[in-house]
C-alpha cells in the first residue's frame, strides 16, 4: 500500500525521468571512464536519477512512513516556476546576467506558499553573487551582466 504518495509519485517522475536521459544517451558515443564521449555523462546521470527515484519510492511504501495525501494540481505554481526559467532565457542578453537571475529568483519563489520577500531578495541577491563567482570567475564564462546601456 502507498503510504506516502507525494514521495511516491516524485520517485516514478525520478524514475521515468531519469529512464528517459539514459535511453536518449544511448544515441551518443558512450566512450570510458577514461575518455568519455558525448553520451557517457547523461547516460550515468539518468541511472543515478532513475536510481535515487526508485529508493523514493520505495520508502514511499514503508509502513513506518507518514501517509500523506495529493492534493489537486496547482497550475499557478507550475506555470511561476516555468514561466520564470522562460523569463530567465528571455531576459538574459537584454538585461544581462545579474538582474535576469534576480527576476528568476524572484518570479520563482512567488510560486512557494512560504513566500516571504525578504527572504526571496535575500537568495535572489546571494544567487546573483553566486552566478558571477561560479560562472564568470570560476569557469571563465562570457555572459552579459547588465543590461547594454549600462555597459560602456
Amino acid at each position: 500500500m502507498i503510504r506516502n504518495r507525494q514521495a511516491f509519485w516524485s520517485g516514478a517522475m525520478f524514475i521515468a525521468l531519469g529512464a528517459a536521459f539514459t535511453l536518449q544517451a544511448t544515441h551518443y558515443t558512450m566512450g570510458t571512464a577514461a575518455r568519455m564521449g558525448p553520451g557517457y555523462f547523461p547516460f550515468w546521470l539518468g541511472v543515478a536519477l532513475a536510481l535515487m527515484g526508485a529508493i523514493v519510492m520505495l520508502g514511499a511504501l514503508n509502513k513506518r512512513t507518514t501517509e500523506t495525501t495529493i492534493t489537486r494540481f496547482d497550475f499557478r505554481i507550475v506555470a511561476l516556476v516555468v514561466g520564470s526559467v522562460v523569463l530567465y532565457g528571455l531576459a538574459l542578453r537584454p538585461l544581462g546576467l545579474y538582474l535576469s537571475v534576480f527576476l528568476l529568483v524572484i518570479v520563482s519563489s512567488v510560486a512557494s506558499h512560504e513566500f516571504n520577500w525578504r527572504v526571496a531578495i535575500a537568495n535572489a541577491l546571494f544567487l546573483v553573487l553566486f552566478s558571477y563567482i561560479a560562472f564568470i570567475r570560476g569557469l571563465g564564462l562570457i555572459f552579459p551582466l547588465w543590461p547594454s546601456a549600462f555597459e560602456s
